[in-house]
């Protein structure tokens, strides 16, 4: 525990001394700094041109769909939760009910479980 004490007065010591000592920022960096902040201003003031077709506009707006989804990554992803999904709807795993005869549209009049709630079916021990 001494030695964690002494490490950290010893940093205490180190940031004490650079701020009372501050290294002047360099002329080149500066001037590089403030020109990159003019180019950024000056790209803001440029109006966007309005697109030629209505073509141009929908691809705009899927490009900024697509940005705002995370991108072509993103949208894979999404594209197999949906297709996993679909295919646990129509062919469940053994342990959940089928959708299609707890809405009704079985041909089998007998119902495996007593009701319909989906709580009570996943409450039960699986076999």
């Amino acid at each position: 525990m001494a030695d964690t004490d002494k490490a950290m007065q010893e940093l205490d010591d180190l940031f004490a001394s650079a701020r009372q000592n501050p290294v002047p920022l360099p002329d080149h960096l500066a001037t590089a700094i403030m020109n990159d902040a003019l180019v950024a201003r000056s790209e803001e003031r440029v109006p966007q041109q309005e697109p030629e077709n209505r073509r141009q506009v929908h691809f705009g707006i899927w490009r900024q769909l697509m940005v705002a989804i995370g991108g072509l990554p993103a949208l894979g992803g999404m594209a197999a939760a949906c297709v996993v999904g679909v295919w646990v709807g129509l062919a469940p795993p053994s342990f959940l009910p089928d959708p299609a005869q707890l809405v009704g549209y079985s041909d089998s009049t007998s119902v495996p479980y007593d009701s319909y709630d989906l709580a009570s079916v996943l409450g039960e021990e699986v076999q």
